[in-house]
């Protein structure tokens, strides 16, 4: 199957996810069988990417532990902290792929992402339940970190004039605005069209950073 279709495919299918979310109740089977799809079908689309480059493994082990995050997060109340164990996991795996791709720490990135990262957790600290408290500050940790690599990576490449690390970057920002948008609904107060901006946002995010991975015809 061409790449292209892959991707249309994976859009047609997050679409039904998002459209089907004010009616899960009704339409379980649609919900639980296109999430976890899209992540799939993005998968299928970046492991045509980046044949013998360094960050390949360590960025489709991230993406195969999101997919085990997706799963997971069909229970929202058991599957919660499996699966943000599974996408701490990916962001570390991430974490791996963009050093390997030549991110070093950029401390403009650290400073903006560390200051992003302390704001969430302070305003929503007193929804988290003391339980969940050290993995929510672990896994905000991990998703700060990698996206501070990933302008770190931009920074330094920039000149070079390829689009990946530009990619990557924005990967990085988007699925830090999905987590936020997803941790204030869950754990402040609830946000309208919840389901729209958190998942559009996320898999736009999982796209972009599978795009930092150079094309199969420019090996």
């Amino acid at each position: 199957m061409p790449s292209v279709a892959l991707l249309l495919l994976a859009a047609l299918s997050g679409a039904l996810t998002i459209l089907a979310a004010p009616w899960a109740w009704a339409l379980p089977p649609l919900a639980w069988v296109c999430k976890p799809l899209t992540t799939a079908l993005l998968i299928a689309w970046a492991a045509r990417r980046g044949h013998g480059d360094p960050m390949r493994r360590p960025l489709l082990l991230g993406l195969a532990l999101s997919w085990v995050g997706d799963v997971a997060l069909l229970w929202p109340q058991q599957g919660f902290l499996p699966g943000l164990v599974s996408f701490l996991a990916a962001h570390l795996a991430y974490g791996v792929a963009l050093w390997r791709g030549g991110a070093r720490p950029w401390w403009p990135a650290i400073a903006l992402y560390g200051a992003v990262a302390l704001g969430v957790l302070q305003h929503l600290w007193p929804g988290i339940a003391p339980a969940l408290q050290g993995p929510v500050v672990a896994y905000v940790l991990a998703l700060a970190g990698m996206a501070a690599l990933a302008a770190a990576r931009w920074w330094r490449q920039r000149s070079a004039g390829a689009a990946g690390p530009a990619w990557g970057a924005a990967g990085g920002a988007l699925f830090m605005l999905s987590d936020a948008t997803l941790a204030v609904d869950r754990f402040a107060a609830p946000v309208p069209m919840a389901s729209l901006w958190i998942l559009a946002s996320y898999w736009c995010a999982q796209a972009c950073i599978a795009s930092a991975l150079p094309p199969r015809a420019a090996r």
